[in-house]
């Protein structure tokens, strides 16, 4: 793989200034924000009224914890429109969530949002190695959803070649590859899987092509599911964060040379991390739910949003502004069997970890009588034989027991047989009477 970490002259001042310069931005953006919301929302007001706290009450960074949080529920009973602090006429865009339940969290965009959302994607993509120049093969969802055309207008911010093609059609995305040559591409980790299969069942060697850096988000995924791809393609595997409440893809992103963590853009987005029972703001370094307040956005500005996404604040590494951890899972996502907690990035790691085992899984929940059951649907390679797979998904199913605690069972399926994404992989399928899945 090449070295394509930027010049120091090729990144914009703010991501070199200091501690002290950084601080000052974020307290003038901040009061703004809180201002700016206070005046033209009636939900913040209300909020704010009710929690007995004031715009003149934000006197330094620290007291952003005064303020109340917002919920994905406190968007939704104010959809369609409710949320936005500028007249309807001034909104140019409008996109929003695929929810799986009740009404889209609906979200809308300034021209200056626009353009502030296509800076920090093209700082992302930069930070991940793209150049002007390069050829950007673009594989996330068009439409409503934030990814597909939040990277697009970054890339072409930062001067790349875009070559848009979304998100399915998995054998014309391979034909495109081939015959493009793109030096960088943009899609889930499970569609990126789901185009590596394509190509060696084409009899392509996904370490031939001219990729040099894949970017990955949209659901979270494990540094064994990173050295995997970068074993198996011979390019970068780089993490972007994002989602559509806060901006969309360009919150933050991983260093291509470091691949350490993702460097929240703080000059646009203040992060916290919290516990997610009692609210408490919890120290840089400790894991708990991750909250943001957007600094600049004109449209939609966000106070203190609850995302559910797990993570740690670590130092700045690559650049001085603070790393999210890779987000080891989602509150809302844990699965919660006879007692224990759990997450698919565990089962994940686990199942990277067996040789005979390919990445494509699914945590099936289904409930017998009284009791909740897991079954954990998994591919064997197709290098693996069928008794290697058989062999290998029982002792996924110890190491399970062992190091999670809790008793699943394992099927392990022939390869191309577990359902395939697009977009976002359905990790969890929920059976149980009530579940919405």
């Amino acid at each position: 793989m090449h070295d394509l970490s930027p010049r120091p002259d090729e990144l914009e001042p703010i991501e070199t200034a200091s501690a002290d310069e950084l601080s000052a931005l974020q307290l003038r953006r901040l009061r703004w924000t809180v201002r700016h919301a206070y005046d033209n929302v009636p939900h913040y007001r209300a909020s704010f009224e009710a929690a007995g706290v004031h715009p003149d009450d934000i006197k330094d960074l620290a007291d952003l914890a005064k303020l109340p949080f917002t919920a994905k529920a406190d968007l939704r009973a104010n959809y369609p429109f409710g949320m936005f602090a500028v007249p309807r006429e001034q909104v140019i865009r409008v996109h929003a969530s695929s929810g799986t339940t009740g009404k889209p969290t609906v979200v809308g965009y300034t021209r200056d949002d626009i353009d502030t959302w296509a800076t920090v994607a093209a700082r992302s993509i930069r930070a991940a190695g793209g150049r002007a120049g390069h050829i950007l093969h673009n594989a996330y969802g068009y439409g409503l959803f934030t990814g597909g055309l939040g990277l697009h207008y970054g890339a072409e911010k930062l001067g790349c070649t875009v070559v848009p093609v979304s998100g399915g059609m998995t054998e014309r995305q391979v034909q495109l590859i081939t015959d493009f040559r793109p030096d960088l591409i943009t899609v889930t980790p499970s569609y990126m899987l789901a185009l590596i299969d394509e190509m060696e069942r084409q009899g392509i060697d996904p370490r031939s092509t001219s990729l040099q850096v894949g970017i990955f988000g949209a659901e979270p995924w494990t540094n064994d599911m990173r050295h995997e791809m970068e074993q198996r393609t011979d390019m970068h595997a780089v993490d972007i964060y994002g989602l559509s409440e806060v901006m969309g893809p360009g919150v933050a992103s991983e260093c291509v040379e470091t691949k350490d963590g993702l460097h929240v853009w703080e000059d646009h987005f203040y992060p916290e991390v919290i516990d997610p029972v009692t609210g408490e703001v919890l120290p840089d370094g400790a894991e708990g739910e991750l909250v943001f307040t957007t600094l600049t956005k004109q449209a939609m500005p966000v106070i203190r949003y609850r995302t559910r996404d797990l993570t740690r604040l670590l130092p700045g590494t690559a650049r001085p502004m603070r790393r999210i951890e890779k987000i080891t899972g989602r509150t809302d996502d844990m699965i919660i069997l006879r007692g224990v907690n759990l997450f698919p990035s565990q089962i994940e790691e686990l199942i990277l970890a067996a040789p005979s085992l390919s990445p494509h899984f699914q945590c099936v929940l289904e409930r017998t009588g009284a009791l909740d059951s897991l079954t954990v649907l998994v591919e064997r390679r197709g290098s693996a034989s069928p008794e290697q797979g058989t062999e290998a998904g029982a002792l996924l199913q110890h190491h399970v027991k062992d190091l999670i605690g809790v008793t699943i069972t394992v099927e392990v399926a022939d390869p191309g047989t577990v359902e395939r994404s697009a977009g976002k992989m359905r990790r969890t399928i929920d059976r149980r009477p009530g579940s919405r899945s």
